[in-house]
């Protein structure tokens, strides 16, 4: 508020005429268009956050699951159980959530 206060004095005190509110028109819509972009650009989409977004996603095993051990997600550890067992560095699917475990299978193999 106080940038629109100070700039309308600068304008009105340097630019001379009719000039000065053009100016001050222009800055205005050029202002008022920025911020409807930004408001639009930013809520696009819904925010993705809690373990339900982690269904679907394949993720890496970190510890041996046999059939519990942890895969790591994003950085993070997760304990999971894969009841046909996985190795580290192996790559798997999660398809459920029971608490804080995760359900994981073998990753579907494309073809």
């Amino acid at each position: 508020m106080t940038f629109w206060i100070v700039l309308a004095l600068v304008v009105l005190h340097v630019v001379e005429g009719t000039w000065a509110l053009v100016l001050l028109g222009v800055t205005a819509v050029f202002e008022i268009s920025q911020t409807g972009f930004w408001l639009w650009y930013s809520s696009r989409r819904t925010a993705q956050v809690g373990a339900e977004t982690l269904l679907g996603r394949v993720v890496e095993v970190a510890q041996e699951c046999r059939p519990v051990g942890y895969v790591r997600v994003q950085g993070e550890l997760w304990r999971a159980r894969c009841a046909e067992g996985a190795r580290p560095g192996e790559r798997v699917l999660v398809t459920g959530r029971d608490g804080l475990t995760l359900e994981v299978v073998h990753e579907p193999h494309p073809g």
